[in-house]
């Protein structure tokens, strides 16, 4: 079975300019793939007519189905009805169905329909209507040449209920599509080209209809594989095959599979080993303590946090020497082990964990440069430190660092567990 490919096309200046965030592109990709549809190109074109047909042409060139968002409202700025009227070389009717969801919707809101909102009713008559019950726009949905043009509007509550209920139903309708089938693989601790290098023999070996992908992100690699078959019971079962395969290869690097993260998969090991961990910060601010609180029923093993930034913190709230800080300064060993020993004498804690570091863009040193931070974890039996060196803006250090400690302290748990 072919392929059915869509585009997406995104209208609108504010897009270009950065002054609002596409979502709508990565919602529609999303729902579409479920039903067997694959976006192949996403395009944004400034309010312009002939920015637009150009996208149009090249568009129909090389996908099934044009999905078009924005340039529906009502004022000057909005261009996508009368050029899609003259792409189509048609004329605008009056659609009184539309007409009478406005009057409603400005009925509910005490407020008469102006003449701008009565034109968002006169809708090219080559079109079929797309009820938008959420909004004043309708949507548009063209047939030419086996080819699908839908055009909605911007507003992303009003498109994804327009795509919901009409939109996607109909396409199933309209296409006979494969089924496409995604599994992920969440990895940390390991780069890219260090990951490709040891999966290379797996990943040669896949059928030419599973396909896997790479996509980095801060402190690990989600690997994604996709299958795409007429038989979806069969697809699932041959998918699953191989993540288990790649399981077998990489055991020490995959941390869950899906779509989660590695705090809520750290706070998995902590709830089914019945463990408890408090934090000592210096380096990374809080931001440690908020990806564990971000993940609901964290407080079933998350108890606090010290953030230890200022030296005479770290000696009278987490205990680490004087002597120490004087004698190796606070970005070291000895005094992240003890902030990592003292938190969690503090908390009363199964577990302590540390940061202290130069974040920067300044307070290195020719031996400390900015970078150089120390992580440790300490539990009743050890305490494991760990030097990283990034060579990264503050943000990044910062945001580097709380991964790292996350992923110390997934394999430290998984360690116990297998001793």
């Amino acid at each position: 079975m072919e392929a059915v490919i869509a585009e997406i096309i995104t209208i609108g200046d504010e897009i270009l300019y950065g002054q609002i965030v596409d979502t709508n592109s990565a919602w529609m990709g999303m729902e579409l793939t479920k039903i067997g549809i694959k976006v192949k190109q996403i395009t944004s074109v400034s309010d312009s007519a002939a920015h637009i047909i150009e996208a149009l042409d090249n568009a129909k060139t090389r996908a099934d189905i044009m999905l078009i968002t924005g340039g529906l409202g009502p004022t000057k700025d909005d261009l996508t009805k009368n050029i899609l009227t003259a792409y189509f070389n048609t004329e605008l009717k009056l659609h009184e169905p539309s007409l009478e969801d406005v009057k409603a919707i400005f009925s509910r809101r005490g407020i008469e329909v102006s003449e701008l909102n009565r034109q968002q009713a006169f809708l090219p008559a080559a079109c079929t209507p797309v009820r938008n019950i959420l909004g004043t726009a309708p949507g548009m949905w063209f047939e030419e040449e086996g080819k699908i043009f839908v055009s909605m509007p911007g507003v992303p509550f009003e498109m994804k209920r327009m795509m919901t209920d009409i939109v996607l139903p109909k396409l199933q309708e309209h296409f006979k599509t494969p089924q496409i089938i995604h599994k992920v693989v969440q990895t940390a601790g390991v780069p890219e080209s260090t990951l490709a290098d040891t999966i290379e023999q797996w990943e040669l070996t896949l059928p030419p209809h599973i396909r896997l992908a790479y996509l980095p992100h801060l402190g690990g690699v989600r690997l994604r594989l996709t299958g795409q078959g007429d038989n979806e019971e069969a697809l699932e079962k041959e998918l699953q095959q191989q993540v288990d395969i790649l399981s077998q290869i990489i055991p020490d690097y995959i941390f869950a599979y899906g779509e989660v993260k590695l705090e809520e998969a750290v706070g998995q090991l902590l709830k089914t080993q019945k463990l408890t961990i408090a934090t000592a910060e210096s380096c990374t601010g809080g931001l440690l303590a908020h990806k564990f609180t971000s993940v609901p029923g964290s407080s079933a093993y998350y108890i606090g946090s010290v953030i230890a930034y200022h030296n005479h913190v770290k000696t009278e709230q987490l205990g680490v020497k004087p002597d120490t800080l004087a004698q190796y300064g606070a970005v070291s060993e000895d005094t992240v082990r003890q902030m990592a020993e003292g938190i969690r004498m503090k908390f009363n804690t199964d577990i302590g964990v540390a940061t202290s570091g130069i974040a920067g863009p300044d307070g290195g040193t020719p031996d400390k440069p900015v970078g150089t931070i120390w992580i440790a974890y300490a539990d009743k039996d050890k305490t494991v430190t760990k030097l990283l060196s990034y060579n990264k803006d503050r943000i990044l250090n910062i945001e580097y660092t709380t991964i790292a400690v996350l992923n110390l302290m997934r394999q430290s748990l998984l360690a116990t567990v297998e001793e």
